[in-house]
């Protein structure tokens, strides 16, 4: 069957990786992106949000054990959630749609499972790009994690490995409670600024539709400026063409960041990632970003997309029908192409499927080993493969 012959292909690739050494006088570094699969932890939860903050600090909104929320003395709000309409307000938001991650809810979420989570997603990190590099990710973009929390416990538990990372996060207004996050390598990046970018959809059925703010990423990679978005569009729940909609305006968004950051700084190198939850070839990415996978293609208005070219050989992220969907991508300005100054240029793009990411039995056979398997816990990893790129800048001689 084709769709386990191609793994073969990946794993092989994944162990026989061109590797970039100190003779070559190049410095790498991986950008990786992952999204984890329901990273809760197993405390019922709670946002408290607090209105007379600015909704760029951190403590605008945070995520609280609900028993302690409930006992504040604050008031749920049930209305919009909205910066306007919560400006002024300290007020309670329960998380309806999380019941069932902790260990009375139906997947019986407890620390066992995930102290295993953590471990299993510790390795994949640990590991990725290891092989072409001899070193862990430098940055590290995350998918559905549901709080500062979880990213404070997946630093400790990588930390372990021996790189200590930082995370930037913000908490969003999304129905699931969950949001996107970014890790890094706090001895080869500074945090200059963060800045969340509220998805707006239009109402559905007559209710405010909510999905995950896009994280926005300014800092010195190796005392380079670059930046990162990190993000999570709008699913194809109620079919891909009805729902193509909400990802074309988190396009838009997304796009209109870049641009605002290109129009001051035309030479700007931008790295998008995110599970966008269309292919490389649907419109929101192909029409929306004007995206080319062919290096020669790359000019001012268009952005780069590697993974089209994967896609094109039968590659991808999450699997679905015994077909592979290409979702999880990194998508670059043209500073990272056509790079004529010193610093960080694009080298390669992979997906990192090893043997034991790969579910090797059952109906999932040949699929990203998932965590979940409806409500029953697997041990595994992740429904997606993670994504990473490999960014390299010549070394000076005095260096």
């Amino acid at each position: 069957m084709k769709f386990h012959t191609f793994y073969i292909f990946i794993i092989l690739l994944v162990f026989i990786p061109k590797r970039i050494n100190a003779q070559n006088n190049y410095k790498s570094a991986t950008i990786m992106f992952y999204n984890v699969e329901n990273l809760y932890d197993t405390i019922k939860s709670a946002d408290v949000i607090n209105g007379k903050l600015s909704p760029e600090d951190s403590l605008y909104q945070i995520s609280i054990p609900e028993d302690s929320a409930l006992a504040s003395g604050l008031k749920i709000y049930r209305g919009e959630l909205s910066f306007d309409k919560l400006k002024g307000k300290h007020v309670i938001r329960k998380q309806i749609l999380t019941n069932e991650f902790y260990y009375k809810g139906t997947k019986v979420w407890n620390s066992k499972k995930y102290n295993e989570k953590i471990g299993n997603l510790t390795k994949v990190i640990s590991e990725t790009g290891r092989e072409e590099t001899k070193s862990m990710p430098s940055i590290i973009g995350l998918a559905e994690i549901e709080n500062e929390h979880v990213l404070q416990d997946l630093c400790e538990s990588l930390g372990k490995k021996g790189t200590k990372y930082n995370y930037a996060h913000f908490n969003s207004f999304d129905a699931r409670g969950v949001d996107v996050g970014l890790l890094y390598n706090e001895k080869r990046f500074t945090l200059i600024h963060k800045k969340r970018i509220v998805i707006d959809l239009p109402p559905e059925n007559g209710y405010k539709n909510y999905t995950r703010d896009i994280l926005l990423v300014e800092g010195l990679l190796d005392g380079e400026k670059v930046y990162f978005l990190v993000n999570h569009w709008p699913s194809r729940r109620g079919g891909e063409q009805k729902s193509l909609p909400k990802r074309i305006r988190a396009a838009e968004i997304m796009k209109t960041a870049m641009d605002s950051i290109l129009n001051i700084h035309p030479n700007a190198k931008i790295l998008a990632m995110g599970d966008f939850n269309d292919d490389p070839t649907s419109p929101s990415i192909k029409k929306i970003l004007n995206t080319v996978y062919k290096k020669d293609q790359v000019k001012s208005g268009t952005f780069f997309n590697p993974a089209e070219k994967l896609f094109k050989k039968g590659m991808g992220t999450l699997a679905y029908n015994d077909s592979f969907n290409f979702f999880d991508q990194q998508i670059m300005s043209p500073g990272f192409i056509n790079n004529t100054s010193e610093g960080y240029t694009y080298y390669k793009t992979m997906v990192f499927s090893p043997f034991y990411l790969i579910s090797q039995e059952g109906t999932w056979k040949g699929y990203p080993f998932r965590s979940f398997s409806g409500d029953n816990y697997t041990g595994g990893y992740s429904d997606h493969f993670p994504i990473y790129t490999i960014l390299v800048k010549k070394i000076k001689t005095n260096d």
